[in-house]
């Protein structure tokens, strides 16, 4: 089915306190944080990733599979109801996360 970009307009605007950067991959979307993948959305769903910080300001929420095969994510369906906890569990997750590898200069 696809994310539609709709979808994400309407998700980074209701996390707009955070620098969020979206890029579509295979018909859905990767979520970055400071340079970092912190959530995917597929099929207009958004997964984060489950890391300490995210588990810590989202307890026992449920989890998916955001595609076939994947490991487990947090699935947040709520997110624009109260956006304050996600905003807090996607700090979290970049934090947990180490910072990006430099990309190796074009030879």
């Amino acid at each position: 089915m696809g994310t539609r970009a709709d979808t994400i307009a309407h998700l980074l605007d209701a996390l707009a306190p955070l620098p969020l950067a979206a890029r579509k991959m295979f018909g859905e979307y990767a979520l970055y944080l400071d340079g970092k993948v912190v959530a995917l959305v597929c099929d207009d769903l958004l997964y984060l990733k489950p890391t300490p910080g995210a588990k810590a300001a989202l307890p026992g929420h449920a989890t998916g599979h955001p595609y076939p095969g994947a490991k487990l994510h947090l699935l947040v369906t709520d997110a624009l109801d109260d956006p304050d906890p996600v905003i807090a569990a996607l700090r979290g997750i970049a934090a947990d996360l180490p910072a990006p590898k430099p990309k190796k200069p074009k030879t």
